[in-house]
């Protein structure tokens, strides 16, 4: 052993070290962060000071994930009605903006653009021929959208009002009305009240229950009972007025289509439905 060592003049070389295995880093499934997306609002802001949404033109959400799916598939959500809602104060990013204070329009953007971060721009779904009744499958681009935007129109004597309200005069009577834009809270009102006097087998007033909600004041005065009066004996000109009015005022995202029947060559322009089958596509 020593002469080994003389040969080897008197040094025991060093053992070489073991190659490092690279270390492998630990799953986190906390570490996925889902995606966000800046959403355009129709109503640009319109809201009244103090609102979360006064000022701004866009809102922050989330792509859909698993959770929103179990939302949409709640059927004590559905049965009640509100499990869009509950999807949509979900995926906002600002928890202080709830869905049932968002104006019509903007939460119709906000469904949309959760529909396409879901399941993709293309909507299939099957449509009733208004004429015949024949039931054919039609697509729709939700990417295709017409934005109609906040405004009035000075043929028809509006005024929009600081606090996001809108003034008009009625051609038949002469009265100065203030009305206000619907917002979810409002829509949720109606169908709850349509819904109470089917279940009573009383007959529909969906346009006056309307006019009774949005209308602010009647020549200054905002006595609820007064407008109630009034929308019950409202003449036609005045009614019509008023639609056209709030039609130009309401700001709103629409997706429309050519639809054509195979079997009667019935036609029109159609606005995709918002029906169970928009955010459940396989179904």
């Amino acid at each position: 052993m020593s002469r080994n060592k003389d040969r080897l003049g008197g040094h025991t070389p060093e053992p070489a070290e073991a190659p490092q295995q690279p270390v492998e880093k630990a799953f986190d499934p906390l570490s996925f962060v889902a995606p966000t997306e800046f959403v355009d609002l129709p109503s640009k802001g319109n809201y009244p000071e103090g609102h979360p949404l006064h000022g701004q033109e866009v809102i922050e959400m989330r792509f859909m994930t698993a959770k929103e799916e179990d939302i949409l598939s709640s059927q004590t959500l559905l049965k009640k009605g509100i499990a869009i809602e509950r999807m949509i104060d979900s995926l906002i990013i600002n928890k202080s903006i709830k869905a049932q204070d968002l104006l019509v329009g903007d939460r119709n953007a906000l469904v949309i653009a959760a529909r396409i971060s879901g399941y993709g721009a293309n909507y299939k779904t099957q449509i009733g021929c208004p004429s015949c009744g024949t039931r054919t499958e039609f697509d729709f681009d939700l990417t295709q959208q017409e934005i109609h935007e906040s405004s009035v129109d000075e043929t028809l004597s509006m005024q929009k009002l600081d606090n996001g309200s809108f003034t008009c005069k009625m051609p038949y009577s002469n009265f100065n009305i203030v009305f206000k834009l619907l917002d979810g809270k409002d829509e949720q009102y109606l169908a709850k009240l349509t819904a109470d006097k089917k279940k009573r087998k009383m007959n529909e007033t969906t346009l006056t229950d309307q006019f009774k909600i949005m209308i602010v004041s009647i020549e200054g005065h905002s006595d609820k009972s007064i407008i109630g009066k009034y929308v019950d004996n409202m003449p036609t000109l005045d009614s019509r007025h008023l639609k056209a009015c709030y039609k130009v005022a309401s700001p709103d995202v629409k997706i429309t289509n050519n639809f054509e029947c195979g079997s009667c060559g019935y036609s029109q322009e159609m606005e995709v439905p918002f029906n169970t089958d928009f955010f459940w596509p396989d179904r």
